[in-house]
């Protein structure tokens, strides 16, 4: 049967629209007696996932079900599937959609249903969107296409207009006067050959812009241009020159022309000096007709040129207007003559005078759903439609459940999008109506304005395009987003989506992620991704009252097989303190045999079944686990919300002014702020539980009036907002009414410009155009939520509040240990330290309670982290806990294991046959015997050491040092494993009287295994792997059990 088609889920009349099942949402709360008792043994059914990729055909039935038994032994409890497609990798025989991929797919999801692991598909091949050979051109990604011819009136005219281009669908054929003034420039250079290009004209001119037509390869480049006054070049402006990517998923039109509104300038001479490649241009044009500045930019045309556009990326300062009226364009002067147009010819009894006729066309962008398979890809489908995004379901998704019957899969629940990476459009079926009946007014008149021409002045040319540009964000946001998950959830399906975009996003990030039921972040083992991605997210998560916020976690581009979960920890913590909670691991590469390591990519750490730690990867996952449950407990507490303003698009806010050590913030948007935003107790309350004490306006002078109205409305019942004074609407919507009630609005809540003031009281809140949070926190008397005595410690915490407990997680982002006194605002609470690597959990009896904070004296391993959790307590503040015991006493070493080792190589690997004898423990790497030198895979040390009597207190084994991981054995019966400093398992329940037994399970990496074999005749190599980075030379990796190994007893009791 054919799946149903939706209609518009959203009226486009307004923005104030929350994802359904959202709004309002409260969140059932455990009591900290409840969340202690799963803390200490987190179940099973704790979330922890895991993206699996089905790699270029490289698929089996067999694999599949290994794959998941294996997931299955280690915790992991979601799948979510992408077919992928890379040259880097060499193809499979199992051809997407073949019958043997079905068969392939069915078994998984059969398998995954009979082990309980919850399984999300990719919505199309490729990570990158929604897309697949089944989408036609009028369902793709589309922009507004062009042909122009210019004609003479004063007679009836029937000419056949130029065709727009390939898969064109017509929209609309205008006539408008001409209006070009030739150019009187010159160059008196040859244009690409000189750094310094002089023009020149017979006799002076006024220049009002610069155009500069492309060749057609990449560069990124400056110029400034002068103008001759006098006898000097004087400055006139700066131009960025930016075509560094030709990728269509950074602008459909790869080489736009570059277009810069020049201040009018009079002169017969003019210099453009590039800083940079110069040879890139087929044209430079100065003209004296105006052009809207940066029209391809503007109209998405080209897009932000790499991954991270911060907030200030699509914003433009105002272009100078044009003084002759006669050089611009009247929208009385547009004539709509699209009824005139037939079978692509023009009949139209012309007015007399030079006029352009300009036929208009929807053409595909070119993107395509990406990295697929190639017979699994083909265009990108609308974003702007839900009609086409409901067929797109049909065709995919909808496909999957037609042929696989319900029963073998009832654990497929999840619809997965990935983050947006298939840059922008800018128009799509019902352009027109919709943005009528947004705006109030006609868009077609504008429409000129899309290839640079100026209409009714450039200030109102720019409002169009922004209220275009948000029209966009807005569809992309309702239409994609909230249309994938209606369909979805008409099938009993949800959504799963990173709120972002690295390469061409056309939304608003807050609003974008709202729409989907589950939002997630990213973050690479090492760069910036991740610096911007997941604060969005989490901000997101939020204020759309989301409980869990995703992110895909510890990917990488290289090396391979070379990290471990000791080395992600570092990056892991601090995200889990911008708000993450919910871990999904980049990558599990499906293995369709048990050829070790296996099928790799260049991307991505290999938490496979075939990598030497997988099968202690459990240990790690009980740390992720505990993380993430208490990180989803209770209310996330931010004391500031900065406000994103309402450009588009827009992948990130602004801190400015910055936040302060010791505070939180989230970022926030119009639409969350118009529709739920209010006053409770002084500060902002919206749906969903979140509030704030203060909101931070940014940086910019425009402001909607219908959302300043709102504005005045908080800080008149108590809200404190700290930021300029706006001066007027960046739309076109109401103009000029819209200005003049900003101003209006402003005036009476900043006050005249005659006068400044720091502080300006309204109603029960108050305005401060310009103050650091310090300074407003200081007045409001809010001290900061943590602080330590020592601020250079490279210390990281988020708290969250439940009623009663707060929970504050804290962790060491440095290599080295740390002391130090927190101060929490946690006023009249008792600490305790709940460990989330071992589950344990001990009061700290050492405190003082001031009057607003609880400070305690702290210590940290290299890269630890700990929850510190503040009960409901009766105390006084000034009380010091009456107690002589400190939080962290001192070691008192029982033992040390310093005996020789036996060593027993797991077998198969290449490594010594028989045990070993290590007198000394040491680096595998530095051992002179290389079979020992290049192992990789597992090595069991076994070992005694002697108590002559059982200690009070807790006793300890301390490995020292382990590289990578290792599981413990004491008397035969397993302790647990370590992976990360303090590599130390509490073993006072396993201990015994006289002689005990050790045996540590040590794994390492795969890396020195590769590296050696790259030494090796062919006949001693057994590894198989589809893409490396080493090579022969690269560095060996210190691995085994490095020491020294310690029987420690440490002086405190914990909480059973």
């Amino acid at each position: 049967m054919k799946l149903k088609n939706i209609a518009k889920i959203v009226a486009l009349s307004g923005i104030s629209v929350l994802a359904a099942g959202n709004a309002g949402a409260q969140f059932k709360q455990a009591s900290v007696s409840e969340m202690e008792s799963t803390f200490r043994s987190i179940p099973d059914s704790q979330k922890i996932a895991v993206y699996w990729y089905w790699m270029s055909d490289n698929i089996s039935k067999e694999g599949v079900v290994k794959d998941l038994q294996a997931m299955k032994r280690v915790g992991i409890n979601r799948v979510q599937i992408g077919n992928i497609g890379s040259n880097d990798i060499a193809y499979g025989k199992v051809k997407f959609y073949s019958p043997e991929w079905w068969e392939v797919l069915h078994t998984a999801l059969k398998t995954a249903g009979d082990l309980g692991i919850e399984v999300g598909i990719f919505n199309s091949p490729g990570w990158s969107q929604s897309g697949g050979p089944w989408v036609k051109p009028n369902q793709a990604m589309r922009y507004l296409a062009e042909s122009r011819t210019t004609v003479t009136g004063g007679k009836l005219l029937k000419i056949q207009l130029p065709e727009v281009g390939k898969e064109a669908q017509d929209v609309k054929v205008l006539a408008f006067p001409d209006l070009e003034t030739p150019t009187a420039f010159k160059a008196q250079q040859e244009i690409g050959s000189a750094k310094t290009i002089d023009f020149h004209s017979d006799k002076p001119a006024t220049v009002r812009s610069i155009t500069f037509e492309c060749k057609g390869s990449m560069f990124l480049n400056t110029a400034a241009l002068y103008a001759k006054i006098g006898n000097e070049y004087k400055f006139v402006r700066n131009i960025t020159l930016d075509r560094r990517n030709a990728e269509l998923n950074v602008g459909f039109v790869p080489f736009a022309p570059i277009a810069a509104s020049v201040p009018e300038t009079t002169s017969s001479d003019f210099r453009l000096v590039f800083n940079g490649d110069e040879d890139k241009f087929k044209s430079i044009k100065l003209s004296e007709n105006p052009v809207v500045d940066s029209y391809a930019e503007k109209t998405l045309e080209k897009m932000w040129q790499t991954p991270h556009p911060f907030w200030y990326d699509y914003m433009w300062k105002p272009s100078s207007e044009c003084s002759d009226p006669k050089l611009v364009m009247k929208t009385d002067q547009v004539i709509d003559l699209t009824g005139n147009f037939k079978d692509g010819t023009l009949t139209w009894n012309a007015p007399k005078g030079k006029w352009v006729i300009l036929r208009t066309a929807m053409r595909p962008t070119g993107t395509t759903n990406a990295p697929a398979t190639p017979e699994a890809t083909g265009y990108e489908t609308d974003k702007m439609s839900a009609k086409h995004i409901a067929a797109h379901f049909d065709a995919f998704l909808g496909e999957i459940m037609r042929r696989i019957p319900a029963q073998d899969r009832k654990t497929f629940k999840i619809v997965v999008e990935d983050s947006y990476e298939t840059g922008g459009q800018n128009w799509t079926d019902e352009m027109i109506p919709a943005f009528k009946k947004r705006y109030g007014y006609d868009p077609v008149p504008f429409i000129p304005t899309f290839y640079g021409y100026v209409v009714n002045s450039e200030d109102q040319s720019d409002r169009f395009l922004w209220d275009v540009r948000r029209l966009i964000a807005d569809m992309v946001s309702y239409e994609y987003v909230g249309g994938l998950r209606k369909i979805s959830n008409e099938h009993g399906l949800t959504t799963w989506l990173e709120c972002y975009g690295h390469w061409g996003f056309p939304g608003e990030f807050l609003q974008y992620g709202g729409q989907s039921d589950e939002i997630a972040g990213e973050f690479w083992s090492a760069g910036d991704l991740g610096d911007i991605e997941n604060r969005i997210a989490s901000s997101c998560g939020h204020i759309y009252g989301k409980r869990r916020v995703w992110a895909e976690s510890f990917t990488c581009g290289g090396p391979d097989f070379s990290r471990y979960p000791g080395e992600m920890k570092q990056r892991g913590d601090k995200f889990f303190a911008e708000g993450i909670n919910n871990t999904l691991y980049h990558l599990y590469i499906q293995q369709p045999d048990d050829k070790a390591p296996g099928i790799n990519a260049p991307f991505g750490n290999e938490f496979n079944r075939l990598n030497t730690w997988f099968s202690q990867l459990d240990v790690f996952n009980k740390y992720i686990k505990r993380c993430n449950y208490m990180l989803q407990q209770g209310y996330y507490v931010a004391d500031v919300a900065y406000y994103i303003g309402e450009d588009a698009p827009k992948m990130t806010g602004i801190r400015n002014p910055e936040i302060p050590q010791g505070y939180s913030y989230d970022f926030i948007n119009a639409e969350v702020i118009e529709k739920s935003g209010r006053v409770e107790n002084g500060q902002l309350a919206i749906d969903g539980g979140m509030k704030y004490r203060v909101l931070v306006l940014p940086p910019q002078k425009t402001m909607r009036p219908e959302f300043l109205a709102k504005l005045q409305k908080l800080v008149n019942d108590g809200l404190v907002i700290i930021g300029p004074k706006p001066e007027k609407s960046p739309s076109l919507q109401g103009y000029p009414e819209a200005d003049r009630k900003v101003a209006e609005i402003a005036t009476e809540m900043w006050g005249g410009d005659k006068f400044f003031n720091r502080v300006i009281q309204y109603g029960k809140g108050k305005v401060y155009p310009q103050a650091s949070i310090e300074e407003v926190m200081a007045d409001m008397q809010v001290v900061p939520d943590f602080k330590s005595n020592d601020p250079t410690l490279p210390l990281t915490f988020l708290h969250r509040s439940l009623p009663d407990a707060d929970v504050y997680f804290v962790a060491n982002q440095g290599d080295k240990p740390i002391s130090f006194n927190g101060a929490f605002r946690a006023a009249g609470r008792t600490p305790e330290l709940w460990d989330p690597q071992t589950a344990e959990v001990r009061v700290l009896p050492q405190f003082t309670r001031l009057s607003k904070t609880v400070e305690v004296p702290m210590k940290l391993q290299p890269l630890e982290s700990a929850f510190i959790v503040f009960r409901n307590a009766n105390g006084q503040s000034g009380a010091t806990a009456t107690t002589t015991a400190v939080n962290y006493p001192d070691k008192k070493v029982l033992a040390t294991v310093s005996t020789p080792w036996t060593v027993a190589f797991e077998q198969g690997k290449g490594g010594p046959e028989s045990r070993q004898t290590f007198s000394t423990l040491t680096d595998w790497s530095k051992n002179a015997d290389s079979k020992i030198k290049y192992f990789s895979g597992h090595a069991i040390y076994t070992n005694s050491f002697k108590v002559s009597k059982l200690p009070e207190g807790e006793t300890y084994i301390d490995l020292g040092k382990v590289m990578v991981m290792a599981k413990v054995k004491i008397n035969g019966q397993e302790v647990g494993g370590v992976w990360t400093p303090p590599y130390r398992l509490n073993i006072t329940k396993f201990l015994k009287k006289g002689v005990n037994t050790v045996e540590v399970d040590v794994v390492n990496n795969w890396r020195n295994r590769l590296i050696g074999e790259k030494n090796m005749p062919e006949s001693e190599r057994f590894t198989h792997q589809s893409f490396t980075y080493l090579n022969k030379d690269s560095e060996l990796q210190e691995s085994g059990l490095i020491g020294p190994v310690e029987i420690q007893n440490y002086s405190y009791e914990l909480k059973k």
